[in-house]
């Protein structure tokens, strides 16, 4: 069976180019009524070849434009700079009718700023393809309501599967005769053995026992639920208790030399990853999508280093408890209607004709027989050739096309594994044994709600939060690195002091208030469960 390349999150279905045409001009008005003209944001992350022309300019726009219901202008968005790109469009009143923004804190000021339009009525009036969505989805309304019980988001069903993991060097515990760690305790044993007994046989002093840099951070944050407002006894609470164990934990490791001692200087996270492909890492917490790390990381270890073996395991048990990593975020919120848009009925059409899923394949896989290929699966590959660089640039475009696998039941992750490659069906089973372990019901989810569903501060107290925070992060670095010169007491008893004086119990009392309010209607940690038991069938 070809592996495909789908892709999590956006919805796969396999077309023709005929069909294509077909299911793109159903989008069209029939009635012989005049196209509308719209704006829509595009996120711009500078990947469209030279030969295919510009973000707003090139093959796939124009084919939106050819066979979708409306003329649409592009306006490009820097994808790491779009906070300050809307602001200066919306000062400006220059800001595009259909707003494209994963992140949820600008799309919350938007709101809150009264910058947005309520679709309730638009959708009953206008849509027929998205309304199906919500009719047959209600968690997309869910999602999509705001505080003023109006739904002003529109979005996506993705796949759901866990986003964070970590993996260990199973060669390593075999060698070492030790058992896969269960507790934070036996996690940091298991990390020094790997650091002091020459795991790799090859006698010298050069392997870490974990990784704690960059992402590997927030993971391990997770393991000790340490993560600023988390709710305690059906309330949510500062868990300043957790953070002092998350601090504590690193302290040793740094102390002892587990880990790179200069891992405050690997800030995107290279340097950890680069011990680990060439193995000299022994615990690798991660954030990932795992067709990914199978095809690269993996990979690039086992040509590294042949006889590797890794193995995902559960998050082990820390004082606060045991817990399970981040999901995919299953119902994605990523678009938003201007209120000052003149022409909402074509930009409903134009948002319909996007949650097509043959809109949505086009725009990955271009044209079946030109550029892809369905598999037996009906599951589209793309085809190598002179026409792949064509394809593969506009994954911006499909923030509102759903999985398939949560449509129809397939074309998901599995499927971009192709089991007769022998590596690839380890990372099949890989992928496989990483769902077993982290999608235990069980076990509690770290964080309150997936971040693209928690709650916005107001604007002011965020702004102030923040520098409170960063302020804090340093007093727990300090701890880290200070040796017996500054403990992490002394930093718990400084941090809550800075806590008290930057507007800290405000924030919490907000956060309170808010979830006593919410926690019935808001889309929590309980509903991506819910989410999983269905995708799963659970």
């Amino acid at each position: 069976m070809g592996a495909t390349a789908c892709m999590t999150g956006a919805l796969l279905a396999g077309c023709s180019a005929k069909d294509n045409n077909n299911a793109a001009g159903a989008g069209e008005q029939d009635s012989g009524e005049a196209r509308g003209n719209i704006t829509s944001s595009l996120y711009d992350r500078g990947s469209v070849p030279a030969a295919e022309g510009t973000m707003e300019d090139n093959r796939w726009t124009k084919w939106l434009n050819e066979n979708g219901p409306a003329n649409v202008k592009y306006v490009p968005i820097p994808r790491w700079e779009s906070t300050e790109k809307f602001n200066t469009l919306f000062a400006s009143g220059k800001a595009p009718d259909l707003l494209f923004e994963y992140a949820a804190g600008p799309k919350d000021t938007w709101y809150q700023q009264k910058q947005l339009m309520p679709l309730d009525d638009l959708i009953n009036e206008h849509s027929t393809e998205y309304k199906a969505l919500l009719e047959k989805y209600p968690y997309l309304k869910k999602a999509g309501t705001l505080s003023d019980g109006q739904l002003y988001y529109v979005g996506r069903l993705n796949e759901v599967t866990p986003i964070r993991a970590i993996f260990v060097r199973k060669d390593w515990l075999e060698k070492l005769n030790l058992e896969v760690p269960t507790t934070t305790e036996e996690m940091f044993e298991v990390a020094k053995a790997f650091t002091k007994l020459d795991p790799d046989g090859n006698g010298k002093d050069d392997t870490y026992g974990m990784a704690i840099s960059h992402q590997s951070a927030i993971t391990v944050d997770q393991i000790f639920q340490n993560m600023g407002f988390v709710v305690r006894d059906g309330e949510v609470v500062r868990a300043w208790d957790s953070a002092v164990a998350a601090a504590e934990f690193r302290k040793s490791l740094y102390d002892e030399g587990i880990i790179d001692r200069d891992y405050l200087n690997d800030k995107n996270g290279e340097k950890a990853k680069q011990d680990f492909v060439t193995g000299k890492l022994g615990i690798y917490p991660v954030l990932l999508k795992w067709e990914q790390f199978m095809k690269n990381e993996y990979v690039t270890l086992k040509q590294n280093v042949p006889d590797a073996e890794i193995i995902p395991i559960a998050y082990p048990e820390s004082p606060a408890g045991s817990f399970n990593p981040t999901f995919q975020n299953p119902v994605q919120m990523t678009a938003a209607v201007n209120r000052g848009t003149k022409d909402p009925k074509a930009v409903m059409d134009y948002i319909d004709f996007l949650a097509k899923p043959s809109t949505g394949t086009a725009l990955q896989f271009g044209l079946e027989g030109v550029h892809h290929e369905l598999d037996t699966a009906g599951c589209p590959v793309l085809t190598e050739g002179d026409k792949k660089g064509e394809v593969g640039y506009m994954t911006d475009a499909t923030m509102l096309s759903s999985s398939m696998l949560v449509l129809e039941g397939k074309c998901g992750t599995a499927n971009m594994f192709n089991p007769e490659i022998p590596i690839e069906k380890e990372g099949l089973d890989m992928f496989e044994l990483g769902k077993d372990i982290y999608f235990d019901l069980n076990r509690p989810y770290a964080e309150i709600t997936h971040s693209e569903h928690m709650p916005q501060l107001p604007n002011e107290l965020s702004i102030t939060l923040g520098e409170t925070n960063k302020t804090i992060g340093e007093l727990w670095v300090k701890a880290i690195v200070s040796g017996s010169s500054y403990s992490v007491a002394q930093a718990l008893e400084e941090a809550q002091k800075v806590w008290e004086k930057g507007r800290g119990p405000e924030a919490e009392e907000w956060m309170k208030n808010w979830y006593a309010e919410n926690q019935d209607t808001a889309f929590l940690a309980k509903d991506i469960y819910d989410f999983v038991k269905q995708q799963e069938g659970l």
